[in-house]
């Protein structure tokens, strides 16, 4: 496959947001032409799981013009932005969701003025699940894993698995590194914790020899036409997976241990923003 699969990432469904979110944030009425655009074309949704089997199978089989439909950080206004749409279009996705948190507001948005942000329900993610949504998790308390103890990164890895199984009945597969952050020894754990699966970011196609705890997968901002929607599903200027990560990553990586900004800061940093290439320095 020559342009890869895309693996699409959004975050909030919303008509309203402050100026230091607007990046991650999209209007439900571009949302829902994003999803009528995959309609029209041709485009067959499959969860993060399913890419993750066909990649761990002698046989590389997937339905005709694949994508990945992935949210993170489980908003509350994914009930009402995407889901809807999601059902319109008989379209699966899968949903990361920061556990910790279920319930209460996105506190670690406080420094973009999202503090009070609404997340899922227990209610609204069982809901979700049987209506055909993949759920996976996005750690327990949204921390930059890359930079913490080992101790405390797999209790953040290992604890979400177990809360969310334990609301839903059945087990867990697939993780999303909170900030888009990772490194090998995270990686690891996230083996070690049992997944099968795990999201990276690094705004590059996915494809057959991608890793399947680090996938590729690519920010969808809010100002993303139809015409750039387009050329993102084509592949248009990005990367193929496997995609190896840059020695600025390695740098800022260093840069976050040492200032432990790890505690309360910003989402992402200011140069690694959606419209730059090297989001998660990859």
């Amino acid at each position: 496959m020559s342009t890869g699969i895309p693996i699409l990432l959004y975050h909030s469904i919303c008509d309203d947001a402050s100026p230091r979110f607007q990046d991650w944030s999209v209007h439900p009425e571009l949302f829902a032409a994003h999803m009528e655009y995959l309609h029209s074309h041709g485009y067959t949704p499959i969860t993060v799981t399913q890419l993750a089997t066909a990649m761990n199978e002698d046989a590389w089989c997937l339905p005709d013009r694949p994508v990945v439909i992935t949210f993170d950080d489980g908003f509350a206004d994914f009930c009402t932005g995407a889901l809807p749409v999601l059902q319109q279009h008989h379209f699966v996705a899968t949903l990361y969701i920061i556990t910790g948190l279920v319930g209460g507001t996105s506190r670690w948005l406080l420094r973009e003025g999202e503090g009070d942000r609404s997340m899922l329900t227990w209610d609204q993610i069982a809901m979700i699940d049987s209506g055909g949504v993949e759920c996976g998790t996005h750690s327990h308390t949204h921390l930059q894993l890359d930079t913490l103890p080992a101790a405390v990164t797999r209790e953040e890895i290992t604890r979400s698995k177990s809360v969310l199984e334990q609301h839903l009945g059945r087990q867990v597969s697939t993780f999303a590194y909170p900030h888009g952050y990772y490194s090998s020894a995270v990686l690891r754990l996230v083996k070690q914790a049992g997944y099968s699966s795990a999201c990276a970011v690094k705004n590059a196609m996915s494809a057959e020899t991608d890793d399947r705890f680090a996938l590729s997968r690519i920010i969808i901002p809010n100002n993303t036409s139809v015409e750039s929607f387009a050329a993102l599903l084509a592949g248009r200027g990005l990367r193929i997976a496997p995609v190896r990560e840059r020695i600025a990553t390695k740098g800022w990586r260093i840069v976050r241990r040492s200032a432990g900004i790890f505690k309360q800061r910003p989402t992402v940093a200011p140069q690694l923003r959606p419209q730059r290439k090297d989001w998660n320095g990859n």
